[in-house]
């Protein structure tokens, strides 16, 4: 995602060791020592996974137009972001600045589409006071989790307001020198933290150069939720997006290692290109993650 909030993690400075694993085949499992656990071959992913999407796909229309592709494409979960127009009736923008009556007509219309709103990001409140508005807003829309980049000398508040609140904290991962582009800075911010945990952004990883099998690994148990999006060269920060299963990660081995660890929760779409029409791009992803939704029952 590019849209990343004013105030981001300015001057954050954290050591990484780069030990994800990297290649030229984003997602191949190099490692013959891959990590074991009880048998999941009986887990159901479809009672477990969510189909969403990240409302950034859509960011060249207003809210109401984005739910409205969304649904479309047979979606009912999304993550939306802070600044997108919510359009029709509705006055002002999605974010914590959202008046009553437009946070009213927006559980309407989710309610007549069926739509959830699962989790809201990328964010990066400045302060307390701004992190407390945000968990209100995702409590007003009866969020899972809110997807952030925050400063590091917030992440002892924002633990204990996501436990205050009942709502997690999930730290997304965008491409290097992101701070947190590697999954060990993530770690870090989790470690003593049992609010805090990731969004595995699996494009971004591929951009770093890093194997997002490996990095889901390391992330073991502590995954809230995914972006699902494609890239065409690995290890290229700028690598352009293409739809998902034509691009250089290979997407057997992740599905499979989330349901190796047993993940329960939304697995987003978020298509960063062809961006006046890529409904049709979404609805493609949508029948790819059907795909392996069945092949893994």
């Amino acid at each position: 995602m590019k849209h990343l909030v004013k105030g981001l993690v300015a001057g954050l400075s954290l050591t990484v060791a780069v030990a994800c694993g990297s290649g030229n085949n984003a997602g191949e499992n190099t490692d013959s020592t891959s990590t074991t656990s009880a048998d999941t071959s009986s887990f159901d992913v479809s009672a477990n996974w969510k189909i969403g999407t990240q409302m950034w796909t859509f960011n060249h229309f207003t809210l109401a137009q984005a739910l409205d592709k969304a649904d479309s494409a047979g979606v009912k979960n999304v993550e939306c972001y802070w600044g997108q127009p919510l359009g029709a009736d509705m006055k002002g923008e999605f974010g914590i600045n959202m008046t009553d009556d437009a946070k009213a007509k927006l559980k309407q219309l989710l309610q007549s589409k069926g739509i959830q709103v699962v989790a809201m990001g990328v964010i990066a409140p400045a302060d307390q006071a701004e992190w407390v508005k945000a968990f209100q807003l995702a409590k007003d829309f009866g969020l899972s989790y809110i997807t952030s980049e925050p400063k590091k000398d917030q992440w002892n508040m924002i633990d204990s307001l996501a436990g205050s609140y009942g709502i997690k904290v999930a730290i997304h991962e965008h491409a290097k020198p992101n701070p947190y582009w590697h999954p060990d800075s993530v770690l870090a911010a989790i470690n003593g933290h049992p609010n805090i945990g990731a969004c595995a952004d699996l494009g971004h990883w591929a951009r770093s150069g890093l194997d997002p099998v490996e990095c889901l690994k390391k992330l073991d148990g502590h995954v809230y939720g995914v972006h699902l999006k494609d890239i065409k060269t690995f290890g290229e920060e700028h690598a352009e997006d293409t739809i998902v299963g034509k691009g250089v990660i290979k997407f057997d081995p992740i599905f499979d290692e989330l349901k190796r660890q047993q993940f329960r929760g939304m697995i987003s779409i978020e298509h960063e290109s062809n961006w006046l029409n890529n409904l049709p791009d979404v609805i493609e992803t949508v029948k790819f993650y059907n795909d392996q939704v069945t092949r893994l029952k």
